[in-house]
């Protein structure tokens, strides 16, 4: 696997205490945005604020951000709208650094991630709570918001081209049989941005269906087994893995677990097992390196398969320690009595 972003695994404890609050927080701040633009001063500055403080997020943790962010995808209680933008604008971020984009290009990318759908935050919040397939009306509105999207971002005086771009066309077919580094930039970003949306849109829970696992999104992207050749695809999978962190697994043994880290290879993540074969809650964690063998990984859960209340805070923690032990296999980690 390639260099990854820095992984914080020396980090205190102390530091992780509030990052559940922060990304909620920043969750919030892109709700407030999305939702009313035109009410915002100097609207390009207050999403290059959104766009920092995702990267500072990020850089602290890449595992614990990716935790977290896929289970705020899941509960969040800001409307889908700001959720599916957040997860868009991170997964962007990361695969910003995996593809070794250059910085403009990923400037453009991240906040293209984040306002793409501007045009239609009322409707989408509307039709992921609505269980009947979009009407006539709704339809056409889901046709154009791309175009309305873009006209909205000029009209709050967005200058950067590139972002305008691809947020215009981001629901275009672009070719993937030429390789990104020969298309145009806005091509290139497009095609990354357009495969990071239907991941997204795939894994997240509406009314209508429940969300697709991520393995099973992955597949469904690319109609097959992950192919070195879907340069975007592969290297989605190479950066946060099939079972990414903060995503359910079933464990050959019967267990169900939650991953928590990375790891080496793409299937091989660190998991916290939570429940036993028949369903019970187990008192204490078992936390394995699923790369030492034992147990594997059976199957990928869709979120709404596991009914759970987590401790976000100790799980995150956890998987700060079990990745700092120098040994691998089952981690003597524990945690205190109701602690998930």
């Amino acid at each position: 696997m390639s260099a990854r972003l820095p992984s914080g695994n020396r980090r205190h404890d102390g530091e992780y205490e509030d990052l559940l609050g922060l990304w909620s927080d920043l969750e919030s701040a892109l709700s407030i945005v999305l939702g009313a633009p035109l009410r915002v001063q100097d609207f390009p500055t207050k999403i290059r604020q959104l766009d920092r403080w995702l990267q500072d997020l990020v850089a602290h943790d890449i595992d614990a951000a990716l935790y977290l962010m896929f289970q705020l995808a899941s509960t969040s209680t800001v409307g889908y709208s700001a959720s599916h933008a957040l997860v868009c604008g991170t997964l962007c971020h990361i695969m910003a650094h995996e593809l070794n984009l250059p910085q403009r290009e990923r400037d453009s990318l991240v906040r293209a991630a984040l306002t793409m759908n501007i045009g239609m935050t009322a409707l989408q919040d509307l039709l992921a709570e609505q269980r009947d397939k979009p009407n006539s009306a709704q339809q056409d509105a889901i046709r154009h918001h791309p175009q309305e999207s873009q006209a909205l971002l000029e009209r709050l005086f967005v200058t950067d081209s590139l972002w305008l771009d691809v947020v215009g066309q981001h629901h275009a077919s672009i070719s993937e049989r030429v390789p990104l580094a020969e298309q145009a930039p806005q091509d290139r970003l497009t095609r990354i941005l357009g495969t990071i949306d239907r991941y997204a849109a795939m894994i997240s829970p509406r009314k209508s269906r429940a969300g697709r696992s991520a393995t099973d999104s992955v597949r469904a992207l690319v109609g097959k087994e992950v192919d070195q050749r879907d340069e975007v695809s592969y290297a989605l999978v190479r950066s946060v893995g099939l079972c990414p962190p903060g995503t359910f697994v079933r464990l050959d043994n019967g267990d169900t677990a939650i991953v928590l880290r990375r790891g080496e290879k793409a299937n091989q993540p660190l998991v916290a097992s939570l429940l036993d074969r028949a369903g019970v809650h187990r008192a204490q964690p078992g936390i394995y390196q699923t790369a030492a063998g034992k147990p594997r990984i059976q199957s990928a859960l869709a979120r709404a398969a596991v009914t759970l209340e987590l401790n976000h805070r100790t799980m995150v923690r956890l998987g700060v320690y079990a990745a700092a032990q120098p040994h691998s296999g089952l981690m003597g980690l524990v945690t205190t009595p109701g602690a998930l």
